[in-house]
């Protein structure tokens, strides 16, 4: 097992344990376990991730391919995009969803609103800067 399956097996635990919250440095913050399946491998694959609510829409939530900045975007973000849809674990519930890539001022908007919320998310957007634009996709409930 790799490094970085360790570190989402440990938060994957512990999000199941305690009915979708963790601690460390995602305490507080809103998480989901993500489902997709490997576009090349074929295999279910869940991913641990920060999303943002939409405000106006409990059945509409907002992932951030950030990659914590890194100069290509995740995975998880081409298996959902070839794909179409997933499932997501929030809180006690599972449910499938469709995917969306959200584009142009609607992304700048709820990308500005996520860094607000949470700082980490502007410093990945400077380190992406003149190398990729981090992408936003919005899952809704199926």
């Amino acid at each position: 097992m790799s490094e970085a399956d360790d570190w989402n097996a440990k938060i994957i635990a512990e999000f199941r344990e305690n009915e979708g919250r963790v601690g460390g440095p995602f305490e507080g913050a809103p998480m989901v376990l993500l489902h997709h399946r490997g576009r090349k491998s074929g295999r279910e694959v869940v991913t641990p991730l920060m999303y943002m609510a939409d405000d106006g829409d409990a059945d509409l939530i907002y992932l951030f391919a950030s990659k914590a900045g890194a100069p290509s975007n995740p995975a998880w973000y081409y298996n959902l995009t070839s794909g179409g849809a997933g499932a997501v674990e929030r809180g006690t519930e599972t449910y499938p969803v469709t995917v969306d890539e959200v584009t142009g001022d609607n992304r700048d908007r709820i990308y500005s609103e996520q860094a607000k919320r949470y700082p980490g998310f502007a410093d990945y957007a400077r380190k992406t800067e003149g190398v990729r634009t981090i992408p936003v996709l919005a899952l809704r409930r199926a």
